[in-house]
């Protein structure tokens, strides 16, 4: 099936077909991964140094393993969301060790709005949020590139718009 934009919705066998996030929103949670825990391991270090002597400065270590742990934690993260635009609803899924799948269905869609704080706008990213009548199907999908998060929050629209005039 295929929406108006020309985008396959799902495929020859009935299943959605599922879209992955870009790789700018791994590139940033990592970065600012590597920043936060890079700072915090200087300054452990520098003062531990100075004030505990230098084999206790050793401690400033942790910060870093704690890096290479969050690198790969954070990749295998990025690599369990994706979303599905199905005839009559939304599929959201992630989740590594609890996997999470959400279904909204674009009738029960109240708002969608793009968000994108400064380290997004930054990165040139953008957050599509789904709010309903019950906020616990209530939804986000991070890191879209803008135009395709705009394009999203209008098709979005437009389907909610047309399932709920029947109500």
């Amino acid at each position: 099936m295929e929406t108006g934009s020309g985008q396959e919705t799902e495929s020859a066998a009935g299943e959605p077909v599922w879209i992955g996030l870009p790789p700018g929103l791994l590139r940033m949670r990592r970065l600012l991964l590597v920043v936060w825990l890079g700072l915090i391991a200087l300054a452990l270090g520098g003062l531990l140094g100075l004030f505990a002597g230098w084999p206790w400065a050793a401690i400033a270590l942790l910060p870093v393993a704690a890096i290479a742990w969050g690198w790969v934690m954070l990749g295998r993260n990025w690599a369990s969301w994706r979303y599905a635009e199905r005839a009559d609803d939304l599929l959201i899924s992630r989740g590594v060790l609890w996997r999470e799948e959400t279904v909204v269905p674009y009738g029960r869609m109240q708002l969608v709005e793009v968000t994108s704080g400064p380290v997004e706008r930054h990165f040139g990213l953008a957050s599509v949020q789904l709010h309903t009548a019950a906020a616990a199907t209530d939804a986000t999908i991070p890191g879209l590139d803008p135009a395709e998060a705009e394009r999203l929050r209008d098709r979005l629209t437009e389907l909610g718009e047309a399932r709920s005039a029947g109500l």
